[in-house]
């Protein structure tokens, strides 16, 4: 059975995992806003309808965390009239031209010597802990555009989980969201409608047999480990969100006001 997607979130042809965050309580009794704030995978196989939509959102800003390496495989995103592309690589949490060709092309057992065991999971949230501090500098500059004058803005990625998973997070931690709420948003990514699709060379029913699609289901999901890892570093290396924003993310308690203010209602 198809599962339906609600009037509200568009299926679009193209783009997978793309929704409005909007909606989510902050722990002050407000909401973020509908319209203001929007998620996706990449747009770079955007159809002229997909197209058609995204500039009907009233975009200032898009914000693109993909490396070069993605940029190669993908293709740009598509333009939209009028819409400022900024582009803030962040460190692919599968990194690795030579990992990720193993994962297309490797046969079981070379998948196994790298993904087998739960190295796969570990791998990623290594990478999680390492995106919280070593990508002050980008968390920051979105956190500051936003404040500033970029909203509306949409976050994207490759699938829309990681990258932007966790600049999304960041951004709801700032705004004071609920941390069940900044969790609950984060694992939409797994719904089948949205999940991002595993592409292996081999066409044999091998390529895609069980156990390999096991093997990389820790790199194609979005775990709750993976998001607490993250939080986690954000407590053991600045003591807290609110020092972390403000001494690692430059967020002076005015700028996180005006964040609130263009962001919620």
């Amino acid at each position: 059975m198809t599962q339906q997607i609600p009037s509200t979130e568009p299926e679009l042809a193209g783009v997978r995992n793309f929704r409005d965050v909007g909606g989510l309580p902050t722990t002050d009794g407000r909401r973020v806003r509908h319209g203001v704030l929007f998620r996706s995978g990449h747009l770079a196989h955007a159809t002229a309808e997909d197209a058609a939509f995204l500039s009907s959102l009233g975009l200032h800003t898009i914000f693109d965390f993909r490396n070069a390496a993605d940029q190669k495989l993908e293709g740009p995103d598509v333009e939209l009239p009028g819409v400022r592309n900024v582009n803030l690589p962040l460190s692919d949490p599968a990194d690795g031209a030579e990992f990720w060709k193993m994962v297309r092309d490797g046969d079981l057992d070379q998948l196994r010597s790298i993904l087998a065991d739960g190295k796969g999971a570990d791998r990623m949230i290594a990478s999680y802990r390492t995106i919280i501090r070593q990508r002050t500098a980008e968390h920051s500059r979105v956190l500051l555009s936003l404040a500033e004058d970029s909203v509306p803005a949409l976050m994207h990625c490759a699938a829309g989980k990681d990258r932007a998973g966790l600049s999304v997070a960041v951004t709801l931690l700032a705004l004071g969201v609920e941390r069940d709420a900044i969790f609950d948003d984060y694992l939409k990514s797994n719904a089948g409608h949205r999940r991002y699709k595993v592409q292996r060379s081999g066409s044999s029913a091998s390529a895609y047999s069980p156990e390999v699609m096991e093997l990389l289901s820790p790199l194609f999901d979005a775990r709750a480990e993976y998001l607490s890892a993250a939080l986690e570093t954000v407590e053991e290396t600045w003591g807290g969100v609110d020092p972390y924003l403000e001494k690692a993310l430059g967020l002076t308690p005015g700028i996180r006001e005006r964040l609130r203010e263009r962001l919620l209602d």
